[in-house]
């Protein structure tokens, strides 16, 4: 016996496997025999410790990473602790179970859950070569030890489940011998590879073929199958990604070890050993989680609406463990054609280094799905990058939380005028200037009132139609409509559309002016509250996750659609047929029009031009788009601002906003059926062609007889 350091740890090594072996005999008895002196302490401790060990090892379901798709089925993102994919041991190739078992385990089939021989055989083998080349745990012991990393949800458990100690090993043995009981040399192998950790972010056979060679678990080659299962004992060290020599260094020991074993012969170990080991450059990439996505703003969207779902978990941290470790497979609504002309609107019409930002969201009406969402600044935390979603509230992870919307609020106080009776021909009296210092207005609580409040108008007035200033976008009209309907109506049809200010999410404020524009929206929100009258009064809240299965394949429970009628038809109709009038020639959002569907749409432009926006429908989409200086203080648009590089010159809903609409809108209803709104009840239309009454003209004292 060597008689130096080195000689003297073998010794150690050596009386300490004799004692461990005689231990582990006797508990396949179901003994717990005192060894004196064993790990420093007393014999009846070390026996009450082994008695009070579990006789059964309750194993976790394998973490298995979650998929989120597009509505077309293509692959969004990925989500996991663990990259892994389990496959059943038919589906892994011969070789690859060949070479884990040479190097790990040669003996694996022919003993119990302790190989005393293969043990004792490794300790000598690795001691002559000065390092670890093979395992001295049975394969068995190494899933049972991985399995109680993968259960441990605290550093104190994952400490205890990796500790050096003979304690452990106790423990690992009473377990092994508990599972050797239960499952056959197939299952515990199947489990075995299915849960190993194969460096670089990968867990499982099937991930890391994928990863390291862009292929199957069961088109495995010898070469990789050598590299594979030299990677289970140091993942990290013998990662080929970060050291080739060393890696190579690995997968030939593994290699010679299965010629040794005669699993292979000469001249395949010869070829195995010439092969390089891996071209760098073919290495997949592991995407995990929504920064990786196609589409991160939307993706961390659903996550946020996942997190919300109770059915997935008791708590958010319960639920975000679930999503990432439980297989799931969540298929989302949005579109990637749509998508793609809503980024193409994007593309043509801002850059990414604009002061000002813009987004888009589009929904489809009658469902409330989710089709795109984009916009401006691209995600991260690089210069003129956000982690901001500008499309959403502000209660969602990385919500902005809207802006304010301007005249896009006409829409619901022609929503409040025709519920009420008040036909579309009704004539107001509007000038450029009105003085409401004195004028009150109903609220749902009461009155309200603004002692300073003298409005004008940014547009044409007159004495006109609801038609005529809703294409005008006259406010003086408007004011004075909302005040004949009260603003309680108004506010109470737009919390029907889903209207709600998107920074507090309180109700939206019932102030004077409400009808030009009220509190924060998101584009989402006003895009799906138009989508409304685009299915005649139908309202659907947005939906984006629209199924999420398990690893079974089983339904788990969600939101689902949620379609109520908020308007009578009639109304819906009306409204379309005055934001029509909008899109013809000479109205603000005329300059918009395109093809021969027929289409509706609103202007918004706050005060001093801090936002604008352009919200528009067809029967088949509606969608909403807001330019905005997205820095506090906010400031006007005209000054100091630039979209597509060049200064903000028309900073109006129809010259700025609305050129990102009507491109989104115009590729995303390419290819979809041309359809039609439904013309609205005659009462709520009136005189289709009124004509404004004379003011010189005297009424006749003598009604003229009726014919007969």
């Amino acid at each position: 016996m060597r008689t130096d350091r080195g000689g003297r740890s073998w010794a150690r090594s050596l009386i300490t496997f004799i004692g461990v072996s005689a231990l582990s005999g006797a508990l396949a008895a179901g003994l717990a025999v005192p060894f004196a002196g064993f790990a420093g302490r007393g014999a009846a401790e070390v026996a009450d410790s082994v008695q009070s060990l579990p006789r059964e090892l309750e194993i976790d379901p394998v973490a298995v990473r979650s998929r989120i798709l597009a509505a077309d089925g293509t692959l969004l993102a990925t989500l996991y602790e663990q990259n892994r994919v389990p496959v059943p041991l038919s589906t892994v190739s011969p070789i690859m179970r060949k070479a884990i078992v040479a190097i790990e385990d040669s003996r694996f089939y022919d003993h119990g859950a302790l190989d005393l021989k293969g043990t004792l055989r490794a300790m000598v083998r690795n001691q002559t070569e000065g390092e670890v080349q093979q395992g001295g745990s049975s394969i068995t012991q190494q899933y049972v030890k991985m399995s109680l990393v993968e259960k441990a949800r605290t550093a104190a458990e994952r400490q205890q489940a990796t500790e050096v100690s003979y304690e452990r090993k106790i423990a690992e043995l009473r377990y092994a011998i508990a599972v050797e009981s239960e499952l056959s040399k197939d299952e515990i192998l199947e489990r075995y590879l299915n849960l190993a950790n194969f460096g670089d972010g990968t867990y499982g056979i099937q991930t890391a073929a994928q990863h390291y060679f862009r292929t199957t678990a069961d088109k495995l080659t010898l070469p990789q199958a050598a590299l594979l299962a030299g990677l289970v004992k140091n993942p990290s060290g013998y990662d080929p990604t970060n050291d080739l020599t060393r890696s190579k260094a690995r997968r030939d020991v593994v290699i010679k070890r299965m010629l040794e074993l005669g699993v292979i012969t000469v001249g395949q170990a010869n070829r195995a050993l010439r092969t390089p080991v891996i071209d760098l450059a073919k290495v997949e990439p592991v995407p995990n989680g929504c920064a990786n996505s196609r589409y991160p703003f939307y993706c961390d969207y659903v996550v946020s609406k996942l997190l919300a779902n109770p059915a997935l978990g008791a708590t958010v941290k319960d639920r975000d463990h679930y999503l990432k470790t439980g297989g799931l497979l969540i298929r989302t609504s949005i579109d990637p054609k749509i998508q793609a002309a809503a980024q193409a609107s994007i593309d043509a019409h801002t850059k990414r280094t604009d002061s000002a930002i813009a987004a888009i969201s589009i929904v489809e009406p009658g469902t409330g799905l989710v089709k795109a969402m984009v916009q401006s600044r691209p995600y991260g935390n690089g210069s003129f990058h956000t982690n901001y979603n500008y499309n959403v509230e502000k209660s969602y992870a990385g919500g902005y939380g809207g802006f304010q919307n301007g005249s896009t609020m006409k829409a619901f106080t022609i929503a409040a005028a025709l519920s009420k009776g008040i036909p579309m021909d009704t004539r107001i009296n509007s000038p450029e200037q009105i003085d409401l210092r004195t004028k009150k207005f109903r609220t749902c609580k009461g009155w309200t009132r603004d002692p300073t409040y003298q409005p004008q108008n940014s547009t044409r007035g007159g004495n006109v139609t609801m038609v005529e200033a809703a294409r005008y976008s006259t406010n003086t009209y408007f004011l004075q409509l909302s005040q004949r309907t009260g603003l309680c109506s108004i506010a109470t049809i737009a919390a029907k559309l889903g209207m709600y200010n998107a920074q507090t999410l309180k109700p939206l404020d019932q102030v004077i002016s409400m009808t030009l524009g009220v509190g924060y929206v998101t584009p989402l929100m006003l895009s799906n509250a138009y989508a409304t009258f685009a299915a005649r009064g139908k309202y659907c809240e947005t939906l984006v996750v629209t199924s999420v299965r398990d690893k079974a394949g089983r339904p788990i429970p969600g939101p689902g659609f949620n379609c109520k009628q908020v308007l009578p038809r009639a109304v819906a109709d009306g409204v379309n047929r005055v934001l029509s009038a909008v899109m013809m020639p000479g109205g603000t959002g005329g300059r918009l029009r395109f093809g021969t569907r027929d289409m509706a749409g609103k202007t918004g432009t706050i005060q001093d031009n801090l936002a604008v926006w352009y919200a528009g429908y067809t029967p088949n989409l509606a969608a909403a788009s807001v330019v905005a200086d997205a820095n506090l203080p906010y400031t006007n648009l005209m000054y100091r601002h630039t979209l597509d590089g060049k200064d903000i010159a028309d900073p109006t809903g129809s010259g700025t906003a609305g050129p990102l609409w009507q491109t989104a809108m115009q590729g995303a209803l390419r290819g979809l059926p041309v359809e039609r709104f439904v013309a609205p009840p005659k009462k709520l239309i009136g005189d289709p062609n009124p004509k404004p009454a004379d003011p010189e003209k005297k009424p006749d004292p003598k009604p003229k007889p009726k014919p007969r």
